[in-house]
């Protein structure tokens, strides 16, 4: 797979920058349109973190197992480097309790990736959005993780006029209290918005 060597770097200081900015028992929202990288951030933000000694972990509705794969490769990561302190699921069955069954023994620091927030409760006989953010943000807290949830941004939102995104431009199909994340980092054509949502 052919990459953009300058887009890489790039992706590399912004991962670098963007991790220095977190710390255990933080949630994360990282939000952007579709096509703007935010998955591929998401990735590079959890290599950094592995990289520098802790574990990964990226739970997914939306992308296959072969296509988590191609994603690290599209950042210009093999996959096979990280076989001891990465893992990614792509069950229909994600949802709060099922990431937090399979968190329950992850030393702090770990990164978590949510891919991506607004599936969480697409399916009925899940608890509603709130509730299941709730509870993440509680056992985030109590187990010193940090917790990355991918969103979508509203189809209203006017990409084209430059600026970047943020809390009111996101897609919100049920009730949300968008300050259950402390953090916040928002992309638009190759602009990255950090905030602290306190």
């Amino acid at each position: 797979m052919k990459v953009n060597k300058q887009k890489l770097n790039e992706l590399d200081l912004e991962a670098s920058a963007l991790f220095a900015r977190l710390s255990p028992g933080d949630l994360l929202l990282l939000g952007a349109r579709p096509g703007q990288g935010k998955t591929q951030l998401s990735l590079k933000l959890t290599v950094e973190a592995m990289k520098l000694g802790h574990q990964g972990r990226f739970f997914t509705l939306e992308y296959s197992a072969a296509d988590v794969l191609d994603l690290f490769k599209s950042i210009g990561e093999d996959p096979a480097d990280f076989r001891n302190v990465f893992e990614f699921d792509v069950s229909d069955a994600i949802s709060a309790e099922y990431i937090m069954a399979r968190l329950s023994t992850m030393p702090a620091g770990t990164v978590v990736v949510i891919d991506y927030l607004q599936l969480l409760d697409q399916k009925r006989e899940k608890p509603e959005l709130m509730a299941q953010v709730r509870a993440l943000k509680d056992f985030a807290i109590e187990h010193d993780l940090i917790m990355v949830f991918i969103s979508q941004i509203d189809r209203s939102y006017n990409q084209s006029a430059g600026a970047c995104p943020g809390f009111d431009d996101v897609r919100l199909p049920n009730p949300l209290d968008l300050k259950l994340f402390n953090k916040a980092c928002f992309l638009n054509d190759g602009k990255l918005q950090f905030s602290a949502n306190n």
